[in-house]
């Protein structure tokens, strides 16, 4: 019998929520000192224990009177001696009687006998012979005022026993400044929920160390992600070290997290593998509430409680568990639905401030009924401003399709997609999302990177030749960087300048075979890494091969097959060249300036036009503008960048 585990009765969404939120995950309550305070949540209500100000208080710079001295100076100037001067911080000397004044500076205690402040733009000094009574000085007041008139009184801004700070409260610098003010040197506050994070999988590597993708390692992504997102949500995340798919060393670590924890968070192992043995932890040594959700991405989902010896399971105590899909999208996904508004609710922290754009979807998206689907999307704004919404999804595994999307889509389960054209409105992944001042697609290349930094929030979509010209046709890209002899007959576009390129292939250091052309890679059996077909360096190598063909009679589709590796497309442009130094083709398609860096020989084939080209609508646009300007100089950008020369 199989020990498969199949997926079901898939929860709802609106399920899953009740599940996760019926867990819980506080960790009561803690005192934290004053400085460390600044975002925490009060757990009690603290009193005023004396009155702010303590005193009566001088609110200006100025002279401390008897209000009723100063009655008629607005008709008729008012003159009084000064007896003394009292700064912040220190003790009055004198008590004022009647007709005197003492000058004071703002926050000083007033002295006994005055009631008000008068300005000290409102008076004037008298000296010599126009000082009457005992006194080394006199002033001049100018106006009349009232008691209590540039005064603060004791208690005015917190009288003692004042109700200062109510449970729930967030702390922020203007809370942290009323404690202050009170005395308060540390301060009640809901403790933050600790938060295991155990990655699993045999496969996992921690940056850092080093890395066998031939063995099919990888480094281990989540941890990290999720340990910081926990932080965002209140919570104090505990990072174990990973799990492999071995079920009594995951047993071993998920109960000695639930032990230390409030709430363990697993990523990986949930699915319905027969490799997959989280679930079957969760069974034995504790309670699976939930096993599978019916959302896009992350379905593989899992909640239950873990912890306690096992001898008792009604009375052991058990710790929250949710277990994440493996895959990065996935599993942020899943803890940015679910698991964060859990934990905000634990610490009392509020949801985040949402922000949602309404915006035009660029293309149709298909979506698979009966399950919701969390489109990850892009934004730019075309020449008129409108909002272009475009799908970004380089599939769960792709750790860059969030950090290259703007916010979701929500598709509801009950549809089958989203039409081009159809208005859409997205959710923010925050309201200081912005859309790229810039969207770019087309053709990898190292000098457009430079090119790139010199602009203000770019977006650039490494698609390939075609893929820039497809996009620029469609009207969704601001401009296409093309490269090489790519057909654009049909494509509307303002070419903004550009630069050459040497290509050629890249072949070990010192080149071992001795291959000195295309014709080695014809006649040799020799392994070759190739380019993706929206490429411009794999159209030129296919017509440089359609060239040598030509020459020898032959017929162009043989040329090509006798290329051992000519349909392995690699992704980047760099990557056919660390192929080869990884000792994993004889050759590669590559740059001459790539197989400088990379410390590899080079053999030169040709040289490839580079071309930046605008959406004639958008040149007004103020980043196509500015690039456009840098374009007239590249200098810079193209120094020390071999094979590479403007044009």
């Amino acid at each position: 019998m199989s020990d498969r585990k199949e997926f079901r009765d898939l929860a709802s969404p609106e399920r899953a929520h009740e599940v996760v939120d019926s867990l819980d995950l506080s960790a009561g309550t803690e005192r934290v000192p004053l400085e460390a305070a600044r975002g925490r949540v009060l757990a009690e209500r603290v009193d005023a224990g004396l009155d702010v100000p303590g005193f009566d208080r001088a609110a200006m710079d100025g002279y401390a009177v008897s209000a009723p001295d100063t009655y008629g100076a607005d008709d008729s100037s008012v003159t009084l001696p000064v007896v003394s001067s009292v700064h912040a911080g220190e003790r009055p000397g004198v008590s004022l009687e009647g007709g005197e004044a003492a000058e004071v500076s703002t926050g000083a205690v007033m002295p006994d006998g005055a009631d008000a402040v008068v300005i000290v733009e409102r008076t004037e000094t008298v000296e010599g012979d126009a000082v009457e009574q005992d006194a080394d000085r006199a002033v001049r007041i100018e106006t009349a005022v009232t008691p209590g008139e540039n005064v603060m009184l004791a208690g005015a801004d917190i009288a003692a026993g004042e109700r200062a700070l109510g449970p729930g409260t967030r702390l922020t610098p203007r809370e942290v400044g009323l404690l202050s003010a009170l005395g308060v040197d540390e301060v009640p506050v809901r403790a933050k929920p600790r938060v295991a994070v155990v990655s699993t999988g045999d496969e996992l590597v921690r940056p850092g160390d080093d890395l066998d993708s031939r063995a099919g390692q990888i480094y281990d992504v989540n941890s990290y992600a999720i340990a910081t997102a926990i932080e965002e949500a209140g919570g104090e995340p505990v990072v174990y070290p990973h799990v492999g798919d071995d079920m009594d060393a995951m047993e071993r670590t998920l109960v000695e997290a639930a032990d230390e924890c409030d709430l363990v968070l697993t990523s990986g192992s949930t699915s319905a593998s027969a490799v997959d043995v989280v679930y079957r932890v969760i069974e034995e040594r504790g309670e699976l509430l939930m096993h599978g959700v019916a959302i896009k991405p992350g379905k593989p989902m899992l909640v239950g409680r873990i912890g306690g010896d096992g001898t008792d399971p009604e009375s052991d105590s058990k710790s929250a568990y949710v277990g994440l899909p493996g895959y990065p999208v996935s599993a942020l996904t899943i803890f940015r639905t679910f698991v964060a508004p859990a934990l905000r609710s634990a610490v009392g922290l509020p949801d985040p401030r949402t922000a949602q754009v309404s915006g035009r979807m660029a293309e149709r998206v298909r979506s698979e009924e009966g399950r919701r689907r969390l489109l990850a999307v892009g934004l730019v704004e075309d020449e008129t401003g409108e909002t272009l919404v475009y799908p970004v999804d380089k599939g769960s595994g792709a750790t860059t399709t969030l950090t290259a999307a703007d916010g979701v889509v929500d598709v509801p389960a009950d549809t089958n997609g989203v039409a081009a054209d159809a208005s859409v409105t997205v959710d923010l992944f925050s309201p200081d999302v912005r859309p790229p001042t810039l969207l770019g697609v087309g053709e990898d290349d190292p000098a457009l990177s430079r090119l790139l930094d010199r602009l203000d929030r770019p977006r650039y979509l490494a698609r390939g030749s075609r893929g820039g010209l497809w996009r620029l046709d469609d009207g969704l890209a601001d401009v296409a960087v093309v490269a090489g002899p790519v057909e654009r007959a049909d494509v509307d576009a303002v070419d903004l300048g550009g630069w050459t390129r040497e290509w050629g292939l890249v072949v070990p250091a010192d080149n071992p075979d001795g291959i000195d052309g295309l014709a080695a890679l014809v006649d040799r059996d020799r392994s070759f890494v190739n380019r993706g077909t929206d490429s411009g360096l794999r159209t030129s190598l296919a017509n440089a091969l359609a060239d040598l063909a030509d020459e020898r009679g032959a017929d162009r589709h043989a040329v090509t097959d006798a290329v051992s590796g000519f349909d392995l497309a690699a992704r980047a442009f760099e990557s056919p060249a660390r192929s080869v130094a990884a000792g994993d083709a004889d050759a590669g398609i590559g740059l001459r300036a790539t197989a400088a860096k990379l410390g590899l020989c080079f053999v030169p084939v040709g040289t490839q036009s580079v071309r930046v080209l605008a959406n004639p609508d958008r040149t007004g646009k103020p980043s196509v503008e500015e690039l456009a300007t840098t374009l007239d100089d590249l200098s810079d950008v193209l120094d020390g960048l071999e094979g590479f020369e403007s044009e």
